[in-house]
Parts: structure tokens; sequence; C-alpha cells
């Protein structure tokens, strides 16, 4: 995986045009529930966003391609989950994950819409949340909201995370 993140970045580098398009294929990946539990894509992410500070990409075109990746891939997998409710703990790759979805559960219950901004930031939640909330028919409008509030926030998170450490290791090497 991290030499995906590494090319990835490598390619992003070298054809700054297609930064945002990239990271909205990668938020979207990372936010669908089945090929999140597949091909985590956070730490590509995190690598786009060192790029965005030394090599001068604009952060506000990436930061929205994230947020609108995120948010399109939790849609999808609320309206799969509100679509398909039982049937969906049978499909590859969750009938090998049986845990995830009663996970997705309880914490939908307990937290509400409140939990689509939480589990976005935690990976195993990130996958189930959307897809719980649509199978026990959350309100969709709230849901939306919290969707799109959320991805917008979690893309922020990661570029900037990226950057701020791609800083750091800028000042340590002109330090050392």
């Amino acid at each position: 995986m991290e030499d995906f993140a590494r090319a990835l970045a490598d390619f992003v580098r070298y054809n700054q045009a297609w930064a945002a398009p990239i990271v909205m294929l990668l938020a979207f990946g990372e936010s669908l529930a089945f090929i999140s539990l597949l091909v985590p894509a956070w730490g590509a992410l995190v690598a786009i966003g060192a790029l965005i500070g030394v090599s001068g990409i604009s952060f506000w075109p990436v930061w929205i391609a994230g947020g609108i990746g995120a948010a399109l891939g939790d849609w999808v997998s609320y309206w799969f989950g509100y679509r398909y409710k039982e049937q969906v703990a049978q499909i590859w790759p969750l009938s090998r994950y049986p845990e995830i979805l009663p996970r997705g559960e309880a914490f939908v219950r307990t937290w509400g819409v409140p939990s689509i901004f939480i589990g976005r930031f935690f990976g195993p939640l990130r996958a189930s949340v959307p897809l719980a909330a649509g199978i026990f028919e959350m309100s969709y409008w709230q849901f939306q909201i919290a969707n799109f509030t959320s991805a917008l926030v979690w893309s922020a998170v990661l570029l900037l995370f990226g950057d701020v450490i791609a800083h750091i290791v800028e000042w340590l090497w002109r330090v050392v």
C-alpha cells in the first residue's frame, strides 16, 4: 500500500492538473462501502496533501474534489443499504467480515446523525456507517447534511495533515 501511495503522489507531483480528479476518485473509493475494505486510500490522500505546500498545487480545488468524492461514496453506500437492506450482509466482501454491519448498526443506533460525522474519521466504521444508515432508513436529508459536511471536514483534515507533515520534514531537513 505504501508503494501505491508513493507512486500516486509521484504521478501527481509531475502531473498537477490531475491532482483534483485523482483526489476525488481516491476519496470516493475510500468512502464507498465495498471498495474501502479492499483498498484504503487515506495514505495516498495524505501523501498528495504533502505535495500541496511544497509543489504549488492549489489546496482549494483538491479539497473540494476530495469532499465531493467522499460525500458521493457515502451517498452510494447509503443508497445501496437503503435499496438492498438484508441482502447487503451476504455480498462479498462484507460476507467475509460479518462483524462490520452489526458494529455499524450499533453505532448508528447509539449516535444517530452524528454517527455519520464521527464514523467518517474511523476506518472500520467509515465503510459500514453509511450502509447501516441506509439499511435502517436514517432520514435522507439528515444523512446528506451530515454526509457533505463531514466529507468536507475529513478531506481538509487529511490534506492538511499531509501538508503539515511535509512542512515539518522540510524544516527538520534544513535544521539537520
